[in-house]
């Protein structure tokens, strides 16, 4: 894919010693050439996260007076579009694992749903790149995910989460088990890494390549289909990870698990 010049680029021109830097830290990641181009999706989204942390304080702050909270405002602000931003994927979580479990496992899943429409929209604007067309930032949420519903299913089941891995029947646990750890532990963070990852670098590449042909006009269409893109993906990955808790914090008996094991596969 084509290397393409973003602010972050210029300011590392602006300072040589930096961008040594950076180009030394860019070793340690996946890309395709060693140096401060396979760093800089990684250190932009952590500079994007901290201005998402920010907004959160704001919006905090504003919706402590719960009077003037309870009161929605006529026009569009931070605060209405964040309200409106949560709640549509909590109740996305919601009806995939029900009020109780969503209200307990929201923050995962409204994290995650703030920083990957950021980092997918931002990469729209000229000169601004997206974090989420490299793999090194999505396979890093993709980590997340699956630290994350492995930690909740262990708190919620204890040692049946592990057995339900076996199969309904011990004899079956040697074909089963590893069949599912690859399905379950290994397969899912590489989709959802993979998916976000080729569809965002897909779509920001088909727009700045008609943006560079024809300036104006001609890229209107292609730039609100890469909206588009941007918003399923997002859902999609909330989707899967709100599906993937969800499964992960079902109740599983230790000694019955056979039923609940087959309602996973099913969903799953």
């Amino acid at each position: 894919m084509p290397k393409h010049t973003y602010w972050f680029t210029y300011l590392l021109d602006m300072f040589p010693a930096l961008k040594s830097n950076v180009h030394n830290m860019g070793k340690s990641f996946f890309g395709e050439e060693p140096g401060y181009r396979s760093a800089e999706p990684v250190l932009t989204s952590m500079l994007y996260m901290a201005i998402l942390l920010v907004l959160a304080i704001i919006v905090r702050k504003r919706i402590k007076n719960v009077r003037e909270a309870a009161v929605p405002s006529d026009k569009l602000t931070l605060v209405t579009f964040f309200e409106v931003f949560v709640g549509y994927f909590y109740d996305l979580a919601k009806g995939v694992m029900g009020p109780d479990r969503a209200k307990k496992y929201f923050p995962i899943i409204g994290a995650a749903s703030l920083f990957i429409i950021f980092s997918n929209l931002i990469g729209m604007i000229p000169g601004f790149s997206s974090p989420t067309s490299s793999l090194n930032v999505t396979f890093g949420c993709a980590l997340v995910v699956l630290a994350t519903f492995n930690y909740y299913g262990l708190k919620a089941n204890g040692w049946a989460y592990i057995a339900h891995y076996a199969g309904p029947k011990w004899y079956l646990a040697p074909l089963v088990f590893p069949i599912e750890i690859l399905s379950s532990i290994i397969i899912r963070p590489v989709v959802l890494a993979v998916r976000l990852m080729v569809n965002i670098a897909v779509d920001h590449l088909l727009a700045s390549i008609f943006l560079a042909l024809v300036t104006l006009f001609v890229p209107i269409p292609i730039m609100f289909l890469g909206l588009i893109v941007c918003v399923v993906q997002t859902i999609v990955f909330c989707l899967l990870t709100a599906v993937y808790i969800g499964l992960a914090t079902e109740p599983h008996e230790h000694e019955g698990h056979g039923h609940g094991h087959g309602e996973g596969a099913h969903a799953h």
